[in-house]
């Protein structure tokens, strides 16, 4: 799993098919990333489990595709 300190506030989430899925709002906790909602298609809040990060360079590097993350994130106001 990869280390939750690689990660910084606006960086930008990008699926394994190289699709933007979002942009980091703050770590959830140990385990999730909080997306931003400003950007996101419905105006809501996402989270996505650090389980699914592949790796962080400039950017936020998922291992799913982009169809896979918005059918499984989870999703708050």
């Amino acid at each position: 799993m990869i280390s939750a300190d690689q990660i910084r506030e606006h960086m930008e989430v990008r699926a394994a098919d190289g699709a933007r899925v979002g942009t980091v709002d703050h770590l959830d906790g140990p385990t999730r990333i909080q997306l931003t909602k400003t950007d996101s298609e419905d105006g809501k809040h996402h989270l996505i489990p650090l389980d699914w990060v592949d790796h962080v360079d400039a950017h936020v590097h998922l291992s799913k595709n982009a169809r896979d993350v918005r059918s499984q994130w989870a999703t708050i106001n």
